[in-house]
């Protein structure tokens, strides 16, 4: 199938090859030339612009975004619209806000333009690995896009989840989920790093990696990183988010849902970044009042 595919960082790039691999036509851009001529080492044809992209696609034509969510990704979409014709069809494949994709789609149908949105889950191991994909959009459109899906995701990893939204509206509480896992296994870790045992945490993590109820992919890595650092010293413990977490968190708040253990992690994360935080220091400042108890100065 001919598709062409907007963005070549570290999972577009991959994409790209696992679909040129297979044997799909990918006519590949990005904003550095650099990536593009590594795209067109894969497989791919390498376009200079967007103009060269559109045209170089036959009509009806796909094109799959792989660029950063919000404003690249609304530029982007905007610098497309133009140059696309009727039955033209569009793929958010980024972390969107699935509210962003339901504007998207009823303003590009204006013009006949069909959009799609595909949560994508896989990061740097998905060229090997595949995709797990979570497709939201029309029946027909998606059906239409299969061979693409097929060819990205492993056996059983593609799921068209619904309308315009779906796809990323299941991504966004699947990065939830995530972070929630990740900072339970951070602080069980952290536990037994004090524990009196000299505990080797690297070859614990792969033990729970068989048989054990909490065995999965991220153990797996915990395992990966541990083995290369085992006190994790050349890292500093600043953690980013790259908002699925907080719209996570704002969704539940529409529904009145309770998310005490996903609501944690993000502040958690919010807390890492932080030096010597206020609220520690107002925690030693009451102490010191009511009790007189000791300081330290900064």
């Amino acid at each position: 199938m001919q598709l062409g595919f907007v963005g070549l960082g570290r999972m577009g790039l991959n994409m790209v090859t696992r679909l040129a691999r297979a044997g799909h036509k990918v006519v590949a851009y990005d904003r550095s030339p650099e990536a593009v001529t590594r795209a067109a080492t894969a497989g791919a044809e390498g376009a200079a612009s967007l103009e060269t992209l559109v045209s170089t696609l036959v009509a009806p034509r796909a094109i799959w975004l792989m660029v950063p969510a919000g404003d690249a990704t609304e530029s982007t979409v905007n610098a497309l619209a133009p140059l696309l014709s009727a039955g033209d069809i569009v793929i958010d494949g980024g972390n969107s806000n699935f509210h962003d994709d339901v504007r998207r789609a009823q303003a590009l149908a204006t013009q006949g333009i069909r959009y799609v949105d595909a949560g994508t889950s896989g990061g740097i191991w998905g060229l090997e690995e595949g995709y797990c994909l979570m497709v939201g959009g029309d029946v027909e459109v998606c059906r239409h896009l299969e061979p693409i899906f097929l060819t990205l995701a492993p056996k059983d990893g593609y799921l068209r989840v619904g309308d315009h939204g779906a796809g990323h509206y299941v991504k966004m509480i699947h990065n939830g989920i995530e972070y929630g896992l990740m900072q339970a296994y951070a602080e069980g870790f952290e536990l037994m790093h004090a524990s009196p045992y000299k505990l080797d945490l690297g070859a614990i993590a792969s033990l729970w990696a068989h048989g054990s109820v909490v065995r999965s992919w991220l153990l797996d890595l915990t395992a990966r990183a541990l083995a290369e650092d085992p006190d994790l010293s050349t890292l500093k413990g600043y953690v980013d988010d790259s908002g699925e977490g907080r719209w996570t968190i704002n969704e539940a708040v529409e529904r009145a849902v309770p998310l005490p253990v996903i609501t944690a992690s993000v502040f958690t994360r919010f807390r890492s970044r932080e030096d010597n935080p206020f609220a520690e220091r107002l925690l030693a400042a009451l102490r010191n009042q009511f009790g007189g108890h000791a300081v330290k100065k900064a």
